[in-house]
């Protein structure tokens, strides 16, 4: 009876062993599960944010300080309005965000993910930056169709993709009329997944081929949308050097305007032999007509909005122009800064800008809010065309473009890109789980 009781405390005691470490086990277990889910929520947590910091975007010439205040607005409201993500709890996990700033340049997201009374905590930098693609990539850039007749030949100085072509037309499938002899040497690259693209002529094509095979083979549409940087004429207002051209000024021929500014409703008409030095700051209202010879060694700028497409506002050149980039300006002390804004030729939103004298070399972008080249306007850009308004470009006659953008690798003076969160993946780290 003694050996009886002896062994049953030992199996009873070994049995009570057996059961507190199941019990420890299981407790283990649930913990290691509810972590996992904890984490788990913080993981989708994460990704959930990220979806959302991928729609946030603002103009370039938004302040440094104004930047995290920025992302903030735009995220609640990108996270309020999205119908097909649901914040909520689910089987007892969620989550919770917090940005926090580090500085100007970049801000962390801290998301804490929750389960079973545990918590597991997930963080990663943001920073900003600005989108590797633009419409400057491309020799042609139109946010409405775009349309040649006649004789129009669009290829590159140096190579074919020089000439390439982009095109949003949004809200008209017509986006792309070839008719005539008409030629783009590059290939076209359009938004609007229902986009039509028409060739007339049997000589009319796109990149070096004609017919259907020009547009199977060198148009894509659907393709993602691309950057369009925010024109910031008021950088160029620094350089006016205070004389203004109103309705009292002599326009004589073979004048010469260095750093000036057309006032508003002015309406000038330059009939002869004009040389510009600089910048030319046209006020709005204005319609500009240059109908005589005009030299041109620096930028013309007008002060409109980019999405002002109502023509109202015109920058006509009939003559024959001559242009030079603003480093060769003269070496004089008011020049200094301005030689180091190159790349920019025509910065004019609002403006409708129509070309319909030759020209040897335009020395840098041309942007504006409908374009027109005709009649016999032709010859070099050095730099891209980017028409910013939803009505058709439009190239008609022998007006024949050459785009040289060899070793251009910087956005053209004056143009905002647009600002973009980066994530920072070098900066992930991980908290471990913790009780509520």
């Amino acid at each position: 009876m003694l050996l009886s009781l002896i062994f049953v405390a030992l199996f009873s005691s070994m049995g009570l062993a057996m059961l507190t470490m199941s019990s420890r086990n299981v407790r283990v277990a649930d913990n290691h599960r509810e972590a996992t889910r904890a984490f788990e929520s913080a993981l989708s947590g994460m990704e959930v944010i990220r979806y959302h910091m991928s729609k946030v975007s603002m103009p370039g010439t938004t302040p440094l300080a104004n930047r995290f205040a920025v992302v903030q607005s735009q995220l609640a409201a990108s996270m309020s309005l999205d119908e097909d993500i649901t914040l909520c709890e689910s089987e007892g996990t969620s989550f919770v965000a917090e940005l926090q700033p580090i500085n100007n340049e970049r801000f962390r997201i801290q998301v804490t993910g929750s389960a079973g009374g545990l918590a597991r905590v997930v963080g990663v930098n943001y920073t900003f930056g600005v989108r590797q693609e633009s419409v400057f990539d491309f020799g042609v850039a139109t946010k409405g169709p775009l349309q040649l007749s006649g004789n129009i030949q669009l290829d590159g100085t140096n190579i074919a993709v020089e000439a390439d072509v982009y095109i949003e037309s949004e809200n008209d499938t017509d986006v792309l009329s070839i008719i005539g002899n008409s030629q783009i040497a590059g290939d076209v690259k359009v938004t609007n997944p229902d986009g039509v693209v028409t060739l007339q002529g049997g000589k009319a094509g796109i990149g070096g081929e004609t017919g259907q095979a020009a547009i199977d083979n060198h148009v894509t549409t659907g393709v993602a949308p691309t950057q369009w940087p925010v024109p910031n004429t008021s950088h160029f207002e620094q350089y006016l050097s205070g004389q203004v051209i109103d309705a009292d000024t002599d326009l004589s021929t073979n004048t010469t305007y260095t750093n000036v500014r057309i006032a508003a409703g002015t309406n000038p008409h330059f009939s002869a032999n004009t040389n510009i030095n600089g910048v030319l700051f046209i006020e709005t209202p204005n319609v500009v007509v240059f109908s005589g010879n005009c030299s041109i060694t620096g930028m013309v700028v007008g002060d409109g909005s980019m999405y002002d497409d109502s023509g109202t506002n015109q920058l006509i050149f009939l003559g024959t122009v001559d242009s030079r980039s603003v480093s060769e300006l003269p070496s004089s002390s008011e020049f200094d800064s301005l030689r180091e804004e190159t790349g920019t030729f025509v910065m004019a939103p609002g403006f409708k800008a129509a070309f319909g004298g030759n020209f040897e070399t335009f020395n840098g972008a041309i942007a504006a809010n409908g374009i027109e080249f005709f009649g016999n306007a032709g010859g070099t850009i050095a730099g891209s065309v980017i028409n910013y308004a939803e009505t058709p470009m439009t190239l008609s006659g022998n007006s024949d473009l050459f785009f040289n953008r060899s070793g251009i690798t910087e956005v053209p003076a004056g143009f905002e890109p647009e600002i973009v969160l980066h994530y920072d993946p070098s900066s992930y780290t991980e908290l471990a789980y913790c009780q509520l």
